[in-house]
């Protein structure tokens, strides 16, 4: 008997619920309408929804809508691309009319200044890659330019002679300017670098010229948190005339809120020549000399001069880092040594980076002052 009056109950169930359903669909009532502009054109595609809600539908090429809104609706809501929005009050109508204006107005918390800041990824437009700390090349980095060799398509680093510190060539998809230089725009958290070499170069009579210093000698690559590089139009667009071989941003390492954290790094290795070129002995030179009649220049001596000049080099690096802090004040120190030989004899760079970067909040954060000095000396 029990489970007669069970099969029944379950049987009347959904007949109940079809019975509600047709109750609360018979309490809505649909509403119609037209969307013009100011002069009195249909507005195809306006979005029409319930004050509230999702539930809405869109204009025709007419203008004209039909919506069905439940009963507890009290108003419309009206949009269009360049149009303001506009509510419709629908309490004690089925149909209504609407104009929309144009938007004359606009919010400027919506628009960013990025000319000599920083933008969003989502915001730009041209082709920008970027290289975080973890994908950086290991083992011996002497400059920072060399964290990026071979990571970003389209991008040339080469080295321009092998002087310690020497300046490294670094192209964007080749050659951009004819006569002016290649070289791209470097910024440094947010500040530009001037492009000038960190260490000029000398013409010392009977010993030649000596080759630039790197722009980023004074850069500790083990203080970089990552590296973006904007390739293209987009550049010029950001940074003006400077941006036209590219652009180079870098960003340091910050503190981090928590307990002090200490970083310690330590490297060293060895240079030697790739290729040896291949050069007359002595008597070779001499016999050369009296075949051909050249003007003769012997000091009688028997000398190799690339052995005499070129040795294997050693370069040791040390890299110490201090960070942490709280919520209203951070602060990261390091301090970089660099030790690095050249292979030709008495080519040397001896170099000590040291910085300080700290992020205070004041007045419930109203105020957030940042410090950032570095020293570098080589």
């Amino acid at each position: 008997m029990k489970l007669n009056r069970l099969t029944r109950v379950l049987l009347l169930c959904p007949l109940l619920l079809l019975l509600l359903q047709t109750s609360v669909w018979a309490q809505g009532k649909t509403v119609t309408g037209t969307v013009l502009d100011d002069k009195n054109a249909p507005i195809q595609g306006a979005s029409v929804l319930v004050k509230g809600t999702t539930i809405g539908t869109q204009t025709n090429a007419t203008g004209n809508f039909s919506l069905n809104v439940p009963a507890t609706a009290k108003a419309l809501t009206i949009s269009y691309v360049g149009y303001a929005s506009q509510d419709v009050d629908i309490s004690n109508t089925t149909a209504v009319n609407v104009t929309l204006t144009v938007a004359t107005q606009s919010n400027l918390n919506e628009v960013v200044v990025i000319g000599y800041g920083t933008a969003r990824k989502r915001d730009l437009t041209g082709s920008v890659a970027t290289v975080g700390a973890k994908d950086f090349n290991k083992g011996q980095i002497n400059q920072p330019e060399q964290l990026l060799q071979g990571k970003v398509a389209g991008m040339q680093i080469t080295n321009s002679s092998g002087q310690p510190g020497g300046i490294t060539i670094v192209k964007i998809r080749g050659n951009n300017s004819i006569r002016s230089g290649n070289t791209p725009l470097y910024v440094v958290d947010g500040i530009q670098l001037d492009g000038r070499s960190a260490r000029p170069s000398l013409n010392i009579s009977g010993v030649g010229q000596t080759p630039e210093g790197d722009a980023l000698t004074f850069i500790n690559p083990n203080d970089i948190a990552s590296i973006d590089v904007l390739k293209d139009a987009s550049a010029a667009a950001i940074y003006g005339s400077r941006g036209a071989n590219g652009v180079i941003l870098i960003t340091t390492k910050k503190g981090t809120s928590g307990p002090a954290q200490v970083d310690v790094a330590a490297s060293a290795g060895f240079s030697d020549i790739m290729r040896m070129i291949d050069v007359l002995a002595p008597a070779g030179y001499r016999a050369a000399l009296k075949q051909y009649d050249a003007p003769l220049s012997d000091s009688g001596a028997n000398v190799d001069p690339f052995g005499a000049i070129i040795s294997q080099s050693f370069t040791q690096n040390y890299s110490l880092a201090i960070g942490g802090g709280s919520e209203n004040g951070k602060y990261r120190a390091s301090f970089l040594a660099t030790d690095q030989d050249g292979v030709i004899l008495k080519s040397n760079l001896k170099k000590y980076v040291a910085s300080f970067n700290g992020q205070y909040t004041f007045l419930d954060k109203k105020i957030k002052p940042g410090l950032q000095p570095d020293c570098c000396k080589c």
